[in-house]
Order: structure tokens, then C-alpha cells, then sequence
């Protein structure tokens, strides 16, 4: 384990966190005029699920868990579990769909996924910036209501609601944010 300081800890690493595997979903760097710098950061445990925050001195010593990351393919998702492939050897392996934030919405066959193991556990998933998805409905629009670039909701193949822009229709690919879950454009 390596270990870091309260100032420089970020979203998306994994901590040991009063004894226990967390992820790191927020962190807030706060420097005020007057006293130390901190950090505050919202936990998420790997194993038991429970989101907490805390607020880290700036110098507090924090050890950063060893965690290895390997590509995968998603295969399917069966209640509270999504499983992924490894490609080249194809274990498959599950990971709680919580651990997923809300995001199994971006989840596509074709999608190369990275899945974060610890001492062969997996404990969690980074997805790529976007992906791409194709619309499979959206409402039809009329011309004319174009102030403040309005959008409109559109449902993509994995039946996940995104908010497009008008001209969007069904057949067309959208990329989309995985960290926000906004339209970025159309796909070539």
C-alpha cells in the first residue's frame, strides 16, 4: 500500500478507510484564510455499500490501496450483480451493480470496461469518458422552439433516458458523458 496525505487525495481512488476497502466518489479541496487546508470527500464502502463523508486534514496520512485493473467486456446483468468478461482468457467475473452509481444505463456488449480488483476481488468499475448509444425513441419536434437550446428526452438501446438536443432522432448514435450522463454529440 502506498500511502498519501489528506490534500491529495481524489475521486476515483480507493483508500483504506478505518480498516475497510473505500472508494473515493467526491472530494472538495478547502483552503480557508485562516488554519490548515482540508479536504472533504464522500466514501463509498466496497463491501458493505454505506456512502459516508469525512473531512481530511490536509497533511493526514492515508493509505491508498494496491488495486489492479483489468480490461473486460460487460456480458450481462442478473439482479443485483452485473458480470464482465475478460476477452483473452473469458473468467468472468461479478461485481454488485451498486458499485455501478447508477451508471449501468451506459452498458453495451462493445463497450471495453475497466474493472478494479483487490486481492482478486472485484471492487469496482471505471468506465470510459463516453460511450455510445443508439436512440431508439424519441419524440418527434417542431420547429421554432429554439430558445436556449431546449432539450428533450430521449431513450437510448439500453433504455437509460438521456436529455438531446432537438434534432435528435431515433437511429441516430449519441456519444454520451459516462461522468454526467449529457449529450456530448451525435456519433459519426
Amino acid at each position: 500500500m502506498a500511502t498519501t496525505n489528506g490534500g491529495n487525495i481524489r475521486k476515483g481512488s480507493f483508500i483504506l478507510f478505518k480498516n475497510q476497502p473505500h472508494l473515493v466518489t467526491r472530494t472538495e479541496f478547502v483552503s480557508p484564510g485562516k488554519g490548515s487546508a482540508f479536504t472533504r470527500a464522500k466514501l463509498k464502502n466496497v463491501k458493505t455499500s454505506a456512502v459516508q463523508e469525512y473531512t481530511f486534514k490536509s497533511t493526514e496520512a492515508i493509505e491508498e490501496l494496491d488495486v489492479i485493473t483489468k480490461e473486460m467486456q460487460f456480458s450481462y446483468l442478473d439482479g443485483t450483480d452485473v458480470f464482465f468478461m475478460d476477452p483473452r482468457s473469458y473468467e468472468q467475473v461479478s461485481v454488485p451493480a451498486d458499485l455501478l452509481e447508477g451508471k449501468i444505463g451506459y452498458l453495451t456488449t462493445d463497450v471495453i470496461m475497466y474493472v478494479v480488483f483487490l486481492d482478486d476481488d472485484a471492487i469496482g468499475v471505471r468506465f470510459p469518458a463516453t460511450v455510445k448509444l443508439k436512440v431508439t425513441y424519441a419524440e418527434e419536434t417542431t420547429a421554432g422552439n429554439r430558445v436556449n437550446a431546449p432539450k428533450k428526452p430521449v431513450t437510448v438501446e439500453t433504455g437509460a433516458t438521456i436529455q438531446a438536443p432537438l434534432f435528435v432522432k431515433a437511429g441516430d448514435v449519441l456519444v454520451i458523458d459516462t461522468e454526467t450522463g449529457d449529450y456530448v454529440s451525435r456519433a459519426n
